[in-house]
C-alpha cells in the first residue's frame, strides 16, 4: 500500500501535523482529531464499504472513513437504512479496515442493535472492535442515548454521535427533512452539549440550518462534522457513491466531483462492443 505522504497537503518536515493528508506512520485517533478542533483545522470525512476503495482514499489522506448504515441503500439496494444489519455491516468494516493504514475507521451502529439498552449497544460496539477492528463507534440521538454513550466511552470505545436528521428515525421525523429550526434547535444544542459532557469525540450534524450548526460548533469543544449543515462545521462528509455521482437523485447539500456513473457506462459498453465485435481479447491479452 502507497504512502499518503505525497499528497498536497502533507506538511513540510517539522511543521505542524496536519489530519488531511498527514504522515501514515499511525492510525489517525480522537487525540489528533480533538487537537485538529484546536488549531481550526477542517478536514474531510468520506464513507467506505470494501478494501479498496478504502485504500484509494487511504492513500488520498482522508483522515476518517465511515462504514455507514447508509451500505444498506448502496451496498444492498435498500431504500432506507432500516434494513442493514449488524452482520452485514461487520464484513465491511472489516474490509475498510484491511484496505486502510492511517485512517480511523468508524463504523456505524445500525437501526435495533443499540437503543434498547446500555448493554446491547456495549455487546454490539464490542463485535464491531474485536470481529472487525473498528477504531470507533457511530450512533444516533441525543438524550435518550445518554447513557449508551457513556457506558461505551467507559468501556473504552470511542463514540461519533449523530444529531439533526437521523436516518434511523426517519418514521418518526416524517420523512427525511430539515431539523433543528425554531425550538427545536435549542433541543438540538442541548443535545449536542449533553452528547459531548457524555464522552463523545464528535458529532455529526445532518441537514439542520447553517447558522444553528455555526452555533453549536462554535459551543462544543468537541469537531462537528456536518452532511447537509453548512460550511462552519469542524468537518465534512458525504456518502462515496454521492460525490463521486454514481446515485441518480443526490440530495442538495451534495456536490458531485465525478461522472462515475457515466464513465463506467462508457467502459463497460466499450468492453462489450470489443466482445461483440471479436476486437477483445487480442492478442497481447492471449497466453501462448
Amino acid at each position: 500500500m502507497s504512502s499518503v505522504s505525497a499528497v498536497p497537503n502533507t506538511p513540510a518536515s517539522g511543521s505542524t501535523p496536519t489530519l488531511y493528508g498527514g504522515s501514515s506512520g499511525r492510525r489517525v485517533t480522537v487525540r489528533d482529531i480533538a487537537a485538529a478542533k484546536a488549531r481550526r483545522e477542517k478536514w474531510p470525512m468520506v464513507t467506505a464499504y470494501d478494501a479498496m476503495t478504502a485504500r484509494v482514499f487511504d492513500d488520498a489522506g482522508i483522515p476518517v472513513m465511515l462504514v455507514g448504515d447508509s451500505a444498506a441503500m448502496v451496498v444492498y439496494g435498500y431504500d432506507s437504512t432500516l434494513p442493514v444489519t449488524v452482520d452485514d455491516l461487520l464484513p465491511l468494516t472489516a474490509a475498510v479496515v484491511r484496505g486502510s493504514s492511517r485512517a480511523m475507521v468508524v463504523a456505524d451502529l445500525p437501526f435495533a442493535s443499540y437503543q434498547a439498552s446500555p448493554q446491547q449497544a456495549l455487546e454490539t460496539a464490542a463485535r464491531f472492535m474485536k470481529e472487525a477492528g473498528a477504531h470507533a463507534v457511530k450512533l444516533e440521538g441525543g438524550q435518550r442515548v445518554l447513557p449508551q454513550v457513556e457506558l461505551l466511552v467507559s468501556a473504552g470505545i470511542p463514540v461519533m454521535a449523530h444529531l439533526g436528521l437521523t436516518p434511523q428515525s426517519v418514521n418518526v421525523l416524517g420523512g427525511y427533512r430539515v431539523q433543528g429550526r425554531g425550538q427545536s434547535g435549542e433541543e438540538l444544542m442541548a443535545d449536542a452539549k449533553a452528547l459531548e459532557h457524555a464522552g463523545a469525540f464528535s458529532v455529526v450534524l445532518e441537514c439542520v440550518p447553517s447558522d444553528l450548526a455555526q452555533r453549536v460548533t462554535a459551543s462544543l469543544s468537541i469537531p462537528t462534522i456536518g452532511i447537509g449543515a453548512g460550511p462552519d462545521t469542524d468537518a465534512q462528509v458525504l456518502v462515496w457513491q454521492d460525490l463521486m455521482g454514481l446515485t441518480t437523485r443526490p440530495a442538495k447539500f451534495v456536490k458531485k466531483y465525478f461522472d462515475l456513473a457515466g464513465e463506467m457506462d462508457r467502459a463497460v459498453r466499450s468492453f462489450a462492443d470489443e466482445v461483440a465485435n471479436g476486437v477483445f481479447p487480442a492478442p497481447e491479452h492471449s497466453y501462448s
